[in-house]
């Protein structure tokens, strides 16, 4: 029997992908293990491995074609001993379900806990849907059925397992069901507001937009899967979590002096080439390190049931890329010292923009740290990425005239804003993260003890 070589969930948020390239043609023999295909994900570029052996029987989905579904039939495979003009011949059968290799085995089904009541749907949720009351469950008696799996990520990620659309057998919730709600997508409709309660207003339909504007006068390019991606999680943020932002001037004298003697004396390799070049923000990722650990109570994330307190400090480091932006981490940052942070973030920025990098590179993370200095801007606050609680805007490097003794002197100043979920994090505790981060990055040689 043919065998279906299906579109992979190379992420746990991905939908749809490109599929840029075939490795393989028609007629090719594979083996387990070989790279037939790559295909582009909303972030990255990843080679995508035969799992059965056999004869490329029939290419279905061209390289080039863009955003097709997860578990799509892109192209079929003869088995050993099959005919392969018959197999190629054959129309597939598409899959009824994803694989499930990240499905533990789902005892019986066992009612979730209760949880509260869900944050309202993002605003993109279509209208009559949003004003449909929520089911109350998928089983009698307003019981949800749910695999253990998909409840320990739902809680793991903060979310009502109710409230997500189920696709397993007779609706139950599988732990796919429950990846693709971080994204905001397969959730149920919140039950409708009391009369007189305060509600998102809807946002402008394509059709409202372009009826306001002069015809001919702009052109539209499709938004990619990046850019959507980028639009509903920060969408689904500025909405569910509760901003509230902290700014503070630090001065980084001693800083730029230490970078410069630390560059003057770094190693050079057999080009007489310096091992390592640091830069403002090898510190700035380090002294957010080490103040998440003096501030331990700000090293969290939210959930429903409880806090979540990170023993490391994950850095996460906003990269721009052509068609929107990335945020790579450093794992355990406060362990590692400014070279290694160095290269690691040249590593990282490389293979971002060239989409080379692997989901378990860029997901997760403690906090992030976004620096727009280089472009100039002296201050701006940022967007919580969840399951982070907090995340650095920092403002550029700049001569600015100081007082200090009574006297006017210039001083080289950057502001930084850091941005706080208020359910985790209150004004005070906040304030002591910012103000740790201020001591350090003024004082950077306490960041080594």
């Amino acid at each position: 029997m043919p065998i279906n070589i299906l579109m992979p969930a190379l992420s746990p948020t991905m939908e749809k992908g490109n599929l840029a390239k075939w490795l393989k043609k028609e007629g090719d023999k594979v083996k387990s293990g070989d790279v037939i295909a790559e295909i582009e994900t909303d972030k990255a570029t990843m080679e995508v491995e035969a799992i059965d052996e056999g004869t490329i029987a029939k290419i279905l989905v061209p390289e080039g074609t863009q955003d097709v579904p997860v578990n799509d039939v892109i192209a079929v495979l003869a088995g050993e001993g099959e005919d392969v003009k018959a197999a190629g011949a054959a129309k597939p059968t598409a899959s009824a379900a994803p694989p499930k290799a990240a499905e533990a085995p789902a005892a019986a089904p066992a009612p979730a806990p209760a949880a509260p009541k869900a944050a309202p749907a993002p605003a993109a949720a279509p209208a009559a849907q949003a004003a449909a009351p929520a089911p109350q469950g998928n089983g009698h008696g307003g019981r949800v059925f749910s695999s253990p799996l998909a409840r320990r990520i739902a809680k793991d990620a903060g979310i009502d397992v109710a409230m997500v659309a189920g696709t397993g057998p007779h609706g139950r919730v599988v732990a796919r069901d429950v990846e693709q709600a971080k994204s905001g997508k397969g959730l149920k409709a919140p039950a409708a507001a009391p009369s007189g309660a305060p509600s998102i207003a809807p946002t402008m339909s394509d059709k409202q937009i372009l009826s306001l504007l002069e015809p001919g006068s702009y052109d539209i390019v499709p938004h990619d899967g990046m850019r959507r991606t980028i639009a509903q999680r920060l969408t689904a943020s500025i909405q569910n979590v509760p901003h509230f932002y902290l700014t503070i001037d630090c001065d980084i004298g001693k800083l730029l002096a230490a970078r410069e003697e630390i560059n003057a004396a770094a190693p050079k390799d057999k080009e007489k080439k310096p091992l390592y070049k640091i830069s403002v923000n090898d510190f700035v990722i380090k002294a957010m390190a080490v103040a998440l650990q003096k501030i331990p109570n700000c090293n969290v994330s939210w959930t429903e049931s409880g806090m979540v307190k990170h023993h490391h400090s994950d850095v996460g480091v906003a990269v721009a890329m052509p068609g929107g932006l990335i945020t790579p981490i450093i794992r355990k940052a406060e362990t590692k010292t400014l070279s290694t942070i160095s290269n690691e973030m040249k590593d990282f920025a490389a293979r971002a923009r060239s989409r080379k990098l692997k989901p378990e590179e860029y997901q997760g993370g403690t906090t992030a740290v976004s620096n727009l200095g280089m472009y100039g801007i002296s201050h701006f606050t940022a967007v919580i990425n969840p399951p982070h609680a907090t995340i650095l805007a920092v403002g550029t490097s700049e001569e600015r005239p100081v007082v200090r003794g009574g006297k006017i002197e210039i001083a080289h100043m950057m502001s930084v804003t850091l941005s706080c979920d208020h359910r985790a994090i209150d004004g005070a505790l906040g304030a002591e993260l910012i103000g740790a981060f201020k001591q350090l990055i003024e004082n950077p040689v306490m960041m080594m003890v």
